[in-house]
C-alpha cells in the first residue's frame, strides 16, 4: 500500500519550506528600507512606486508568471544577460522560483511594515533627532523596535503566501521533481493523475497551516492592542 505522504511529497515540502524561508529573509531585507521610504517621503514618485509594489495583489499570478518567464527566458533581456555571464537561464530552476516568489510576495512584506512605520508618527524620531542621534542610528534604535509587530506580521504573511503560491510557480518553474515541484504543484500533479488520497493529505495540511497562520496573526493583533491600550 502506498503511503499518503511519499518521498515525492516530502521532497516538495522541503523545497517549499526552503523557498518560503529564503523569500522571507530576502524580502525583509528589501522591504524594510522600501517601506520606510514610502512611509516618510513626499516625493512625487511615492504614489506610482506604491502602486507598483501593490500590483501583484491585483494582477493574475499567471500574467505575472508569463512576463517573468519571457523576461528570464533565453530570448528575454534578463535571460540573455545571465547567459552572457555564464549563468544560463533562471527559468525552471530554484533561483527562478525564488526571484518570482520575491516579486509576487513583495506587497505582503512592504504593506505591513509601511503601516507600522506610519503608525509610529513623527514624534519619536523628532525626539531622537533633538538628542543629536544620526538618522541611521535613530532608524535602528527607535523606528525598527517600534515597528516590530508590523515586521513580524510581514514575515508571517510572506512565508505563508510563498507556501501557497501556485500560478507564478507553475509558469516560471514548471513541476520538476526535486527542483521546482513545491506543495501546490505537487497537489496539482496528484489531481491530474487522479491520486486523490495523496492530494487530500497535502491539501488538508495546507488548510491547517493557513488556519494556524490566521490564528497567529489574530492573537498577535490582540496582544499588540493590549500593549498599546
Amino acid at each position: 500500500m502506498e503511503l499518503p505522504i511519499n518521498a515525492d511529497a516530502v521532497s516538495a515540502i522541503r523545497l517549499t519550506l526552503a523557498l518560503a524561508a529564503s523569500t522571507t529573509v530576502i524580502l525583509l531585507i528589501l522591504a524594510t528600507p522600501l517601506a520606510w521610504w514610502l512611509s516618510q517621503t513626499t516625493s512625487k514618485w511615492r504614489v506610482p512606486i506604491g502602486a507598483l509594489v501593490t500590483l501583484p495583489l491585483v494582477l493574475p499570478p499567471t500574467v505575472l508568471g508569463f512576463y517573468l518567464l519571457v523576461t528570464m527566458g533565453p530570448l528575454g533581456p534578463v535571460g540573455q544577460m545571465t547567459k552572457l555571464l555564464g549563468l544560463g537561464t533562471f527559468t525552471f530552476t530554484f533561483t527562478g522560483l525564488l526571484i518570482g516568489s520575491v516579486i509576487v510576495s513583495l506587497p505582503f512584506a512592504v504593506q505591513p511594515i509601511q503601516n507600522a512605520f506610519e503608525s509610529i508618527g513623527n514624534r519619536p524620531m523628532e525626539v531622537a533627532y533633538t538628542l543629536r542621534a544620526h538618522p541611521l542610528d535613530a532608524f535602528f534604535s527607535v523606528a525598527l523596535p517600534l515597528a516590530w509587530p508590523g515586521i513580524l506580521t510581514a514575515a508571517i504573511l510572506t512565508f505563508a503566501h510563498t507556501v501557497g503560491e501556485f500560478g507564478v510557480v507553475l509558469m516560471l518553474g514548471g513541476n520538476i521533481p526535486g527542483q521546482t515541484r513545491v506543495i501546490s504543484t505537487q497537489i496539482y500533479g496528484h489531481v491530474e493523475a487522479m491520486e486523490f488520497e495523496q492530494a487530500h493529505w497535502l491539501a488538508a495540511g495546507m488548510v491547517i497551516f493557513s488556519f494556524a497562520v490566521l490564528l497567529l496573526l489574530a492573537m498577535m493583533r490582540k496582544r499588540v492592542g493590549r500593549v498599546l491600550a
